[in-house]
């Protein structure tokens, strides 16, 4: 089963970290990333950058700045990975690394 890690976190409280606590939990991010390929279930990983667009499709699409919510909380990556059962992902998920607000969203992948 495939599963997407949504990495949400506190951009404005992250920003307030020194360089070397963000290199810091960079790093913490490609261990982790390296674990997930050590035990077989990663499948694909990626940090996001703060430039989002929300677009609603139609005879005349919609296009509005940033995520459709307004939330402090910004998205910050994701990881896709392929497990054996949830119990598995949420045990993974409980793994990722700590960063200001951190909170990992989890999400089952249909097989369509």
């Amino acid at each position: 089963m495939r599963f997407l890690f949504l990495i949400h976190g506190d951009r404005e409280a992250e920003a307030a970290l020194s360089p070397d606590e963000r290199r810091a939990i960079v790093g913490e991010h490609m261990a982790f990333a390296t674990m997930l390929r050590e035990r077989g279930v990663h499948v694909l990983s990626e940090a996001l950058t703060d430039e989002a667009v929300t677009v609603r499709p139609g005879d005349k699409a919609f296009v509005s700045d940033g995520p459709f919510a307004e939330t402090k909380e910004a998205l910050g990556g994701f990881y896709v990975v392929d497990c054996t059962s949830r119990v598995e992902a949420i045990d993974l998920a409980g793994r990722v690394p700590q960063s200001p607000g951190v909170a990992v969203e989890v999400l089952t992948i249909a097989d369509v």
